[in-house]
């Protein structure tokens, strides 16, 4: 290759890059715009070059939601054990402040202060808007949904959240599936689907009246939207080069404050500090749990959403319930039957397609 052409194919790259999408965060391929002037082999380049990076970043970026989904139902498991002790208000009250704590410290350490400097309004607006629907409303009406018609069923629910984020997806980002994308989704969410009902089936709801089941379902629908619409929020405020760690600290911080502000308002403040130290088994499980999940697990999902298709990432993050069957077996000691295997792998060949594809 020539210094001249080497010199245009050089630069042609970096003005490639230098063009952001405000949503996407990701190079525009307008080769016809940047390149017109270049030779048909440096174009030709530019766009190869431009491909193969979307393809890496599209493989970390679903690397990083089952990376989520693993950390999020290990977390899970510590939560659980912790809300039968001290309460699901508690556990999530307490496991935020922990959470803040966590990532302001990896913050510092890597960013070099404990909260970010000179951040765009229009980030804290976004990224605060996606912590009260996903960390505050979400997670309230998911927990109400387990009170009301048990996990099994409020996590199937939950489940649902690739569908809705799809959806929004498509509404307000521009994104959109192939049909063997939008088939390898459906495989994944059957087989999730078909996991999740086969633990425990009817014994979850069999003393509900009717008008309990209706507001479960409801719940759960409810916190399965927030989950979708907290991810579009939340992808608006990536947008760029914004690191996901800065946002999961303000998103952390938001609804931290949200929920120790609302405990304040109704009395529960040193109740929950209280009921927390009074219970060692409790505080050990939040504290383990808030550096899994909230800390590690929404970091994860940060970054998952910022390097992959909302849709595809927000399935693999929903294989929390499936990744959760070792688990379960091991420490609460259920059994898992020959169908809870099946769905199992039916969901996993539904991921690996949804990779691939």
């Amino acid at each position: 290759m020539t210094a001249p052409v080497a010199w245009a194919q050089s630069r042609s790259v970096k003005r490639l890059n230098s063009i952001r999408s405000p949503l996407h965060g990701r190079s525009l391929v307008k080769l016809h715009l940047v390149c017109c002037h270049c030779p048909r082999d440096v174009v030709q380049s530019c766009h190869s070059i431009h491909q193969g990076t979307r393809l890496e970043t599209s493989y970390l970026g679903a690397a990083a939601a089952l990376t989520t989904a693993g950390l999020w139902s290990i977390s899970s498991i510590q939560f659980s054990i912790a809300g039968r002790r001290v309460g699901a208000v508690i556990v999530n009250r307490t496991r935020l402040a922990l959470a803040v704590l966590f990532v302001g410290a990896m913050h510092w350490l890597m960013l070099g202060r404990p909260f970010p400097a000179g951040v765009e309004l229009y980030r804290y607006l976004w990224l605060g808007l996606s912590a009260l629907i996903g960390l505050v409303l979400g997670d309230g009406m998911l927990f109400q949904s387990y009170v009301l018609v048990g996990p099994r069923i409020g996590v199937l629910l939950l489940s649902m959240s690739p569908v809705f984020s799809t959806i929004l997806a498509w509404l307000f980002l521009g994104e959109r599936l192939a049909p063997g994308e939008l088939g390898a989704m459906a495989l994944a969410l059957g087989g999730m689907t078909w996991v999740v009902l086969e633990r425990g089936r009817g014994a979850a709801t069999r003393d509900i009246s009717g008008r309990d089941f209706a507001l479960g379902i409801l719940f759960g629908l409810a916190a399965a939207f927030c989950q979708a619409a907290n991810l579009v929020a939340a992808r608006q405020g990536l947008a760029g080069d914004f690191p996901a760690l800065s946002a999961t600290m303000i998103r952390m911080t938001v609804a931290m404050a949200a929920m120790w502000l609302w405990a304040a308002i109704v009395g529960q403040f040193g109740h929950t500090i209280r009921r927390v130290r009074a219970d060692g088994v409790a505080g050990r499980a939040i504290a383990g749990g808030a550096f899994i999940g909230p800390f590690l697990g929404v970091w994860m999902s940060m970054l998952a959403i910022q390097m992959a298709r909302i849709g595809i990432a927000s399935t693999l993050m929903a294989m929390t319930p499936v990744l959760s069957l070792p688990l379960v077996c091991i420490i609460f000691r259920e059994q898992v039957s020959g169908r809870a295997v099946l769905g199992t792998l039916i969901a996993i060949v539904g991921v690996v397609l949804m990779i691939l594809l």
